[in-house]
């Protein structure tokens, strides 16, 4: 077994073990100290509570290190299909780690957030993950797609906000209701034509060509299902937001016809 293999197997138990240690005892924990209205929550909501915390570290990681990648990997940028770097292996580690750890709480406390998008969702990211860990490829591609977990942070925070019975119309509740629209939106559906736009044109290319054809129906075929799920969430999340945009415009109303009566 050569040195990158067990660097990239060590990342991913380790990544493993570090996110249960998180959901089953750090989260408590820190959760209880930072908001005494965790205590108050019944065991389902404080499960749930607990895997959006994991969720939460793991995207900030993976998504803070695959933006530096992006910006700044070299080796990546130059070459993005065939392009090694080891600390792009080791972020494609770190997050396949959090997908099997989050796969087994889903499948354990499935009655409480068993969910069949999200099992989808970790089993074709981990399927797509295995051929960059295993083959080496598209390891710069594989982290640009990591940039997606920017925003699972705000989507994590309007569900706390929720469990924690926050007015829907408080400004903290609106600025990151805006701040997650609009992140999710560039970083999972802005982000789709130039990457398309780039699979079309290494299209046929001697790179191309190299990864065979199991690795590029792998990837073509796991980024339509991955970016078919981020547009079915960006629908849904669109929804919610010009549903409370409309309910602050009729809030609005209300207070100034109240107001005008007053006058």
């Amino acid at each position: 077994m050569d040195t990158n293999t067990i660097l990239v197997l060590s990342t991913c138990f380790a990544s493993f073990f570090t996110f249960q240690i998180i959901f089953h005892i750090v989260s408590y924990w820190f959760s209880a100290k930072i908001s005494p209205g965790f205590n108050n929550l019944n065991f389902k909501k404080k499960i749930e509570w607990n895997s959006r915390v994991v969720s939460t570290c793991h995207s900030l990681v993976v998504g803070v290190v695959g933006l530096y990648i992006f910006l700044f990997d070299e080796a990546g940028i130059a070459d993005p299909l065939w392009g090694d770097t080891s600390l792009g292996k080791v972020n494609i580690a770190i997050a396949s780690g959090y997908l099997i750890s989050d796969l087994l709480i889903l499948i354990w406390y499935w009655k409480v957030i068993g969910d069949k998008y999200f099992v989808m969702h970790h089993c074709t990211a981990l399927y797509a993950y295995h051929f960059v860990l295993k083959d080496g490829v598209l390891v710069y591609i594989g982290n640009f797609r990591l940039l997606a977990e920017l925003s699972s942070p705000f989507v994590n925070q309007r569900w706390f906000f929720e469990a924690l019975k926050y007015p829907k119309f408080s400004k903290a509740n609106v600025i990151n209701g805006i701040l997650m629209t609009a992140v999710f939106f560039i970083v999972r559906i802005a982000s789709i034509p130039p990457f398309y736009s780039y699979m079309y044109s290494v299209f046929g290319t001697e790179a191309y060509v190299r990864l065979g054809f199991l690795i590029q129906f792998s990837w073509t075929a796991t980024c339509v299902v991955l970016d078919v799920m981020n547009v079915m969430w960006m629908i849904k999340i669109s929804k919610g937001c010009i549903k409370i945009i409309s309910l602050l415009r009729q809030e609005k109303a209300r207070k100034s016809l109240q107001n005008g009566k007053l006058d």
